[in-house]
């Protein structure tokens, strides 16, 4: 089975080159700037007229004729899947103007230019950077990214393919809710996320960091000075660490995950209102959106079941005999007692139960007017991957 992925490298180009790709990157932020002006100005360019108008400024002006046209033409094409997606997608808002104070580089080259000659990345105007090849492409890349992170490296994301071979069948499967005392909670207790507070560890060293940032901020409009760029270097570089350290701890838990069990019940749990309150820091830290996302990818991309389940009522239903309690949980309260059956068990773990026994078994029935589920039921064949099924909440209709 093929499959489409990046295969990113570290880039090491020189004072010529990185001038040189600086300079790409302003007629590109330039074009990109202009597509954004026509569309507020109601003109709405499609991908066909702006690479019209593109064509023309190019003849016009000698200045923009001097950049790579492939990376002025994917910038175009880049925005107009932005703004695509903007209408299609929810939560996605137009695009906007990229500012040279706040936007990181980024190109785009297809095989029209670009190439690897000498294991080296060659692109248009001459330019050749050295590539640190951490590992072999498994096929000739169809297109690369180049661009720049916050601590000014840069790096060469390729477009390949790659042949996988079936993940081998297993049997089980296991439900995950997420929190912020354990990351992730499963049915399993061998498999579950702790809490490692990366970021945690580097709080002291940053705060100190954002502290000589702000002691050399100058006034707004003057240029910043070198040690105030370099205190903020620092600091990106502190904050870069701990989040490469909670990356690193979600590939290695999902992959144990996913190799073990057939079907996973993920909780859909979307922490955005966390940011608003007193756990915002903590929750930060635990980063549940990047382990949630590495799970349910590495889970399709292996052909594994994979169920999203929304996160209404889970805590409150028993996972064995499915009858909901009356009253609300509170935050303090840890361990989880249901009335009916006498299960106990802690609060995550029960909920973990509940969104594996949805999964499992479609959705569950409840009593309107009792608010209380007596029985988990079969209503039908529940959709699989390469489409993630999101079940109804626990209780509703």
């Amino acid at each position: 089975m093929d499959e489409v992925v990046r295969y990113t490298f570290r880039l090491r180009p020189g004072a010529t080159a990185e001038a040189a790709l600086l300079a790409d990157w302003g007629w590109c932020r330039w074009l990109w700037n202009e597509a954004v002006h026509q569309c507020r100005t109601g003109r709405r360019p499609t991908f066909g007229k702006l690479s019209k108008l593109l064509t023309e400024a190019r003849a016009r002006s000698s200045w923009l004729r001097d950049g790579s046209q492939v990376a002025q033409q994917q910038t175009l094409r880049t925005y107009a899947l932005a703004l695509q997606h903007s209408f299609r997608v929810k939560g996605r808002g137009r695009p906007r103007v990229k500012r040279l104070k706040d936007a990181l580089p980024s190109l785009e080259y297809t095989t029209r230019g670009f190439s690897i000659r000498e294991r080296r990345l060659r692109l248009p105007g001459g330019v050749s950077i050295p590539v640190v090849w951490s590992r072999e492409l498994p096929s000739d890349p169809t297109s690369v990214r180049v661009y720049q992170d916050c601590l000014g490296h840069w790096y060469a994301s390729f477009v390949v393919r790659r042949d996988t071979a079936p993940a081998p069948d297993v049997e089980g499967a296991i439900g995950v809710d997420w929190g912020v005392t354990t990351t992730a909670t499963t049915t399993d207790p061998a498999y579950d996320l702790p809490y490692l507070g990366h970021r945690k560890r580097c709080a002291a060293e940053l705060a100190k960091l954002q502290r000589r940032m702000a002691r050399r901020r100058r006034v707004k409009g003057a240029p910043p000075s070198s040690g105030y760029l370099r205190a903020k270097r620092q600091a990106a570089k502190v904050a870069k660490k701990a989040a490469r350290q909670n990356i690193h701890d979600a590939r290695v838990w999902a992959k144990k995950v996913v190799d073990d069990h057939a079907t996973i019940a993920v909780e859909d749990f979307k922490p955005k209102f966390l940011a608003r309150s007193r756990m915002a820091r903590k929750a930060a830290d635990a980063a549940i959106g990047a382990a949630k996302r590495e799970l349910v990818d590495r889970g399709l991309r292996a052909g594994r079941r994979v169920v999203l389940v929304p996160p209404a009522f889970t805590t409150m239903t028993c996972s064995q005999c499915g009858t909901r309690a009356k009253d609300r949980l509170g935050l303090g309260v840890r361990v989880f007692r249901c009335d009916t059956c006498g299960y106990t068990a802690g609060r995550d773990r029960n909920a973990a139960g509940t969104i594996l026994a949805t999964a499992e078994r479609g959705r569950a029935g409840a009593d309107d007017v009792r608010h209380a589920i007596t029985s988990f039921r079969e209503v039908g064949e529940v959709r699989s991957e390469p489409e993630i099924p999101r079940l109804p909440a626990v209780g509703k209709r």
